[in-house]
């Protein structure tokens, strides 16, 4: 049986000591999962190219033959599909992006990372199986705009009522998303 290896990707300002990405990775470490939770440079004003190179390096670090899972926030979620937009060949067996901003208006600091690729063939060479996780009040990506990402046509979970899925929104310790990241059927787990 292959190991497991994980790739966690904060967004715009990385995620902070209370944010359940870095619990996250705390869990999974302490599970003995192979665990890479990079800090993008300048992340309060992101440069796209940089963060790729970043990003390329960081996977280069997961060890040949293991299944990969990423789970990536906000602007990582834009990292993702820029990345995936420049492979023609599986990297992950699952991807989790979780709160993507809207790809209709540019957060100012990140305009590096617009136009956002919406390509779902990218996607589907890139991973094995994509899930979006949306909230139904996300300011940053309203349900229509959250519809530029359903039209690609990979599975999603809309969450009622929270926020961006961050700090603020009282996500540090997330149980669900250490079980949905453990869980074998990659959709069997209810919100």
């Amino acid at each position: 049986m292959n190991q497991q290896s994980f790739v966690i990707i904060h967004g715009l300002g990385g995620s902070g000591p209370d944010h359940w990405q870095t619990w996250l990775a705390q869990e999974l470490t302490r599970k003995n999962y192979h665990v890479q939770y990079p800090t993008f440079t300048n992340f309060d004003s992101p440069n796209k190219s940089v963060w790729l190179k970043e990003l390329a390096a960081t996977l280069r670090m997961i060890p040949e033959g293991n299944d990969l899972t990423v789970i990536t926030h906000s602007l990582g979620c834009l990292l993702w599909l820029h990345y995936a937009s420049t492979l023609n060949k599986p990297i992950a067996n699952r991807v989790i992006l979780v709160a993507p901003p809207s790809p209709n208006h540019i957060i100012t600091e990140a305009k590096s990372f617009y136009p956002v690729p919406l390509d779902g063939n990218n996607l589907e060479k890139a991973a094995e199986n994509t899930l979006f996780i949306h909230s139904s009040n996300d300011p940053y990506c309203s349900l229509a705009d959250a519809i530029s990402y359903s039209n690609l046509s990979f599975p999603s979970i809309t969450i009622p009522n929270a926020g961006h899925i961050n700090t603020q929104s009282g996500h540090g310790k997330w149980p669900w998303i250490l079980d949905l990241c453990l869980a074998e059927e990659k959709h069997s787990l209810n919100i």
